[in-house]
């Protein structure tokens, strides 16, 4: 399953002309609260400074260098500057700018003054102000959260939010998608720029062959399953080796077939169907192990049907449920789209690739996101058994709060759409469907028809159209588009 650990670079900042103990004092504050915060969210790192610059808070411009170094060091995926006094604004920029993660601005607010005769000693907000425009000035983006006092659910709430967009962040940097087959005939609407999604997003295709494929499969029906994944199966194509003729299923085919029949009804699936369904799954999450890919687009019009008889959907559905993002249609964009809502829940929901279909019958804001069976299973509505038909998912999944997005492109202008939309009734159709209700259905159909986008929208259930926005400050090239208006964090 994929690890959605982020690393938060801590590096509380005060400012020396003001008096240093009361900035020590609050720093221990803050430190106890975020740490707090980070433990129930799980899966955070705290980078804390204290390790290199004397005393826990950056103000002295001979430390930048190294906590930058010590930063990059530690592979922080974020940095979080709490400001414990006014704060140092060039010492921030300098570091933010060079480590180049995602800034998260804060400070808490001040006690109350205390009459004519005292001297403030923090003035925190007020440095905040000063620490923003020099971000600004060095190019450098942002996301801030209210000065609020310490115990205040808005630094929760901000705090867990970011956490999410860095996760958006670190989702697209870096990401390798293998490109199973070419895409169906007539789907002109998923090509895709190949050069320039790595030039401006770091994003790289590689290809997969199906007689790659097809070569794992076979060994697994010969209990070669430990042959896979070598050095050699990295530098090589997996069809230039041999295998024995003769050998014992790879046990975990038996075992996949069981968690199916355990959880759908499989009654109109033959045993040998499911069995191959359930091979060629596991080649694909081997394949994708041994060639470090972070989501596959996958044929499956023509290959898997004509080479075994079955049909892809389902088990695209069943690897997203195992974490690994898998798009039908060779279906680039959309495989994109799903790893940054996968990075946004956190792993938490699995993502949902559909066509944008039909209107519902009788609710005129209201649409019906389908497919042929590609929906994770454990996204069925509670009441739903579920089967597996020829291949294909057969059940209706759950609604409440759903992010839908699409990551698309025309003439080298991308941009994200995301936008919030709750699941509604409507009639029971086939494969895999959800109906969703919108504010507007036909300013969305306006929206999306003029484009750059296509059928296929991605949803997640959950609220993060906010989280996709203020992840495009960071991701660059990268425009948000919606319907409603979404706010910043």
């Amino acid at each position: 399953m994929e690890n959605y650990t982020i690393t938060l670079g801590y590096v509380p900042v005060r400012r020396d002309m003001f008096p240093d103990k009361p900035a020590a004092m609050m720093n221990q504050k803050i430190q106890v609260r975020i740490k707090e915060i980070c433990e129930k969210l799980g899966d955070i790192e705290l980078i804390d400074i204290g390790e290199v610059v004397e005393g826990g808070l950056l103000w002295c411009k001979d430390d930048v260098n190294v906590v930058i170094e010590y930063l990059k060091a530690k592979k922080v995926d974020a940095v979080f500057f709490p400001h414990c006094n006014f704060g140092q604004e060039e010492a921030v920029a300098k570091v933010a700018k060079a480590v180049g993660k995602p800034v998260l601005l804060w400070g808490p607010r001040d006690p109350a003054p205390q009459g004519e005769e005292e001297f403030r000693v923090f003035d925190t907000q007020c440095g905040l102000f000063a620490t923003s425009k020099v971000l600004s000035r060095y190019g450098v983006p942002f996301t801030y959260i209210e000065n609020c006092w310490l115990e205040d659910k808005a630094l929760d709430v901000g705090i867990e939010k970011f956490i999410r967009v860095a996760s958006v962040v670190k989702s697209i940097q870096g990401m390798r998608i293998g490109v199973i087959g070419p895409r169906p005939r007539q789907f002109l609407s998923v090509e895709v720029n190949e050069s320039e999604l790595l030039e401006k997003f770091g994003v790289e295709l590689t290809t997969i062959w199906t007689e790659e494929v097809s070569t794992v499969v076979k060994k697994l029906q010969k209990g070669m399953g430990d042959s896979i994944g070598t050095r050699l199966g990295v530098e090589l194509p997996v069809t230039v080796r041999s295998w024995k003729e003769d050998g014992e299923p790879d046990p975990r085919i038996a075992q996949r077939v069981q968690e199916f029949k355990d959880e759908l009804d499989c009654s109109r699936m033959e045993d040998e169907k499911l069995a191959l369904m359930a091979a060629v799954e596991i080649a694909i999450e081997e394949l994708a192990r041994i060639n470090h890919l972070d989501a596959v687009a996958v044929d499956c019009w023509a290959y898997l049907a004509s080479q075994y008889g079955i049909q892809a959907c389902f088990l695209l559905g069943d690897l997203i449920d195992r974490g690994l993002v898998a798009a039908c249609e060779t279906d680039i964009h959309a495989a994109i789209t799903a790893r940054m809502l996968q990075a946004a829940a956190r792993g938490k929901s699995a993502p949902f690739i559909a066509d944008l279909t039909c209107r519902h019958p009788s609710n005129d804001n209201a649409e019906l996101l389908w497919h042929c069976g590609p929906f994770a299973k454990s996204l069925r509505k509670e009441s739903v058994k579920g089967s597996i038909r020829s291949g294909k998912g057969f059940y209706e999944i759950k609604g409440g709060d759903i992010t839908v997005a699409r990551f698309d492109q025309i003439a080298s202008n991308y941009q994200l759409f995301a936008d919030q939309v709750i699941g509604c009734e409507g009639p029971v159709t086939n494969g895999n469907y959800v109906w969703i209700e919108t504010g507007n259905w036909p300013e969305w159909e306006k929206k999306l028809i003029y484009g750059p986008y296509i059928h296929h929208l991605v949803g997640v259930h959950g609220c993060y159209a906010d989280v996709l926005k203020e992840s495009c400050k960071y991701i660059g090239h990268l425009n948000h588009d919606s319907v409603n208006e979404i706010n910043s964090l």
